[in-house]
């Protein structure tokens, strides 16, 4: 699960509108009374909106979600030069919680295991790992520590030219855990290890084969680096055993240099889905490309074309979000109808599963019913 910061600023507001007003010894009450009198001079507009706006019961219930006010929202969605977008309330999440969620992390904490969830600080971390609408808790493993030897500019999982050595327990490990939480679906990534001969394509392989070992009937997807175009390291994770193959493209062609490490490009990572189908035709291929970097829609429709045209099976579609101030900064926020949009064009183009929103990532709700029923399918040979 790919990404990204989040508000956390509903408790915090409740407990500053819960305080009581405390005035300064040297300000007088009728300085105080004068200065909220002033509001009188507010245009009509605004007093309506402070009016209908929320009070210290919506902060304190916590319920701010009424999705029948994103189509007024009146913020900038597109970012002008110097500026920087304030987030719009379709992307503000609940802080996470749940007896799932805790047993998730401590399991983690124990084992000595990272997850991209994690690391990538993704909003949607409590709906995944507290279970959703199927009752399956999904956590993101990262394989190989948890430090990168690249430096994409959209990433905020930390990089080093030289990381840490392996754990030779991870794959152990990584396997120990799932059997614990009792997961029907699991989803593998790592981080770049450029450092490695094989970019870590024997950890990833030797961790599917453990899980498979414990439990045949767990469905694994693995969301693989580009291996620096190692089409042997590929071919290795992709006779694994896996039964989802998923590399990232990240973004439109023309924005990679932009976005992504310069030792990463669109031809290399398309390269990697379509040897991974060469080798394994049954397997399930999927990417994702994150939205609101600056592309345009004639070059998201052109990238999902040259997707389908290299047989890529899911796509997914989400919003990017900027983990630090170092980082890219958001050009536009893009509306959950254009999302929408979106999903239909994938569908029309022949994509078998196509998840477009403004919070999806690549792993985004990847045990999902859909996703487990297309695998199925496909080991029956049906699609």
């Amino acid at each position: 699960m790919l990404l990204l910061p989040r508000s956390r600023r509903r408790g915090a507001a409740a407990v500053t509108a819960a305080r009581p007003l405390l005035l300064a010894p040297q300000v007088s009450r009728s300085h105080v009374c004068n200065q909220y009198r002033s509001s009188g001079s507010l245009p009509e507009e605004k007093k309506e909106f402070l009016q209908n706006g929320p009070d210290l019961q919506d902060f304190v219930s916590g319920d701010l979600s009424d999705k029948s006010a994103w189509a007024e929202y009146k913020g900038n969605l597109k970012r002008q030069k110097g500026e920087r977008l304030r987030l719009p309330p379709w992307l503000k999440t609940e802080i996470p919680i749940g007896k799932n969620y805790n047993k998730l992390k401590n399991t983690l904490r124990s084992l000595n295991l990272h997850t991209v969830c994690e690391e990538a600080r993704c909003p949607n971390i409590g709906e995944c790992w507290g279970g959703g609408e199927y009752a399956t808790a999904t956590a993101t493993i990262m394989l190989m520590g948890d430090t990168c030897t690249r430096g994409c500019r959209f990433c905020s999982v930390k990089t080093a030219k030289n990381p840490p050595p392996l754990d030779p327990q991870e794959p152990y490990n990584t396997a120990k855990a799932i059997a614990e939480w009792g997961l029907d679906y699991v989803v593998l990534t790592s981080v770049d290890r450029d450092d490695m001969p094989d970019g870590g394509a024997e950890h990833f392989a030797k961790t599917v084969s453990h899980l498979k070992e414990r439990n045949s009937k767990i469905l694994v997807e693995c969301l693989t680096p580009d291996f620096r175009g190692d089409l042997k390291a590929v071919e290795k994770v992709a006779l694994s055993g896996l039964d989802v193959y998923a590399h990232n493209v990240e973004t439109v062609p023309e924005l990679q240099r932009k976005v992504r490490d310069p030792r990463a490009n669109f031809e290399q990572s398309l390269r990697v889905l379509k040897h991974a189908k060469e080798v394994r035709p049954g397997v399930v291929s999927k990417t994702s490309i994150m939205l609101g970097l600056g592309e345009t829609d004639e070059q998201v429709y052109s990238t999902m074309k040259l997707l389908r045209e290299a047989d890529v099976d899911c796509l997914t579609l989400g919003q990017y979000m900027q983990p630090t101030k170092r980082h890219l900064k958001v050009e536009e926020y893009v509306t959950p109808e254009k999302f929408k949009y979106w999903e239909k064009v994938g569908n029309d183009l022949g994509f078998h599963y196509t998840a477009s929103g403004p919070l999806v990532r690549s792993s985004y709700k990847a045990g999902e019913f859909f996703l487990k029923n297309l695998v199925e399918k496909r080991k029956t040979k049906t699609v």
